[in-house]
């Protein structure tokens, strides 16, 4: 480098401007780079930990009693874009009310009868449920069940973070009351609807999805082909316009056969996956990953991966990723290995 480009470059920087040249990319050929690798995070530790937490942290220190699955190359996230966490409510506690930016789902792990009230509707949860709580909605648990719930929790908050946006407001009545009848999502939001309900919000309507619902549809599906890449596949659809779970969010189930394994691809979307059910292995660019129930793992966007059941049982994922995000600025691109 010239001293005369050098002075030049000094120059600029005091006037918080920098040239083109001083970008290290060039004008090259290159692919996308995940500023993060694959991790693996074993359900025997999280759980454990969780259970510590239920002993030493309680709701008057924490509004929430959750474990965050943390990718240590991230500040924070399990993802750029998602975080995946495990959050305990013992029964008698209630959570208090409030409401964020960021969009959130959760997928219940353990227990029956514990409640999600959101925006006035009170959602009855048990294992293998599924409910939503879209961005800036008010919403607050309680646990009458006389049992321990555990269940995931699945935000944008990464994303929102990112964006700045992050909006957050406690509520002031502390627990907000129930105004719609029981099921009424259900009723309202199902093939056979009223006709005033319209679309009136790029959000869904909060939604509980029953597990009981969910098993019966793959049992029905489980002797078709299914997707190469990901077996049989459940997409946790906006019961509104049959679009993705959340505008920045994909909620799904996948099921691997006793023994199938799926062929290799890759994509511009970041997944992260809980193992309900089974056992197997995942190969996550040229890494090797074992897995087992109450297990989870990211794949970063842009690695090539591929799944194996290895048990005589059907595996059962729940997978989240930010696909919709990708299609929504046109970024989304998946290609096959090989």
């Amino acid at each position: 480098m010239s001293d005369a480009l050098k002075a030049f470059e000094g120059e600029l920087q005091s006037k918080s401007f920098k040239g083109y040249w001083q970008n290290q990319q060039g004008d090259v050929a290159r692919q996308p780079v995940a500023s993060y690798e694959p991790c693996h995070w074993k359900g025997k530790d999280l759980f454990a930990a969780i259970e510590k937490a239920g002993e030493v942290v309680g709701l008057d220190l924490s509004f929430r009693r959750v474990i965050q699955l943390w990718n240590p190359a991230l500040k924070n996230g399990t993802t750029r874009t998602l975080v995946l966490n495990l959050q305990m409510l013992k029964s008698g506690e209630e959570a208090l009310s409030h409401r964020h930016m960021a969009g959130a789902v959760r997928f219940i792990v353990k227990g029956h009868g514990a409640r999600l009230i959101v925006e006035g509707e009170s959602f009855e949860i048990g294992e293998g449920d599924f409910a939503t709580t879209p961005s800036w909605t008010w919403h607050d648990h309680e646990n009458n069940s006389g049992q321990t719930m555990l269940w995931l929790d699945g935000l944008d908050a990464p994303l929102v973070r990112l964006l700045e946006t992050d909006f957050h407001e406690p509520d002031p009545r502390k627990k907000q009351p129930v105004i719609k009848p029981e099921g009424y999502a259900a009723s309202t939001l199902g093939a056979l609807r009223p006709s005033w309900v319209r679309q009136n919000s790029i959000q869904p309507p909060a939604f509980a999805y029953k597990w009981e619902a969910t098993e019966k549809a793959l049992s029905r599906l489980g002797e078709q082909p299914g997707d190469p890449y990901d077996g049989i596949v459940l997409e946790y659809a906006n019961p509104l316009t049959g679009g993705p779970t959340l505008p920045t969010m994909s909620c799904q189930i996948h099921m691997l056969r006793s023994g199938e394994k799926t062929k290799s691809h890759r994509h511009t979307a970041s997944t992260i996956y809980y193992v309900h059910r089974g056992s197997g292995v995942s190969y996550i660019g040229d890494k090797r990953y074992e897995w087992e129930q109450g297990d989870s793992f990211v794949v970063p966007l842009w690695y090539f991966h591929r799944h194996e059941n290895t048990s005589k049982d059907p595996a059962i994922f729940f997978v989240m990723n930010d696909k919709p995000l990708m299609d929504a600025i046109g970024h989304y691109r998946e290609e096959a290995e090989g």
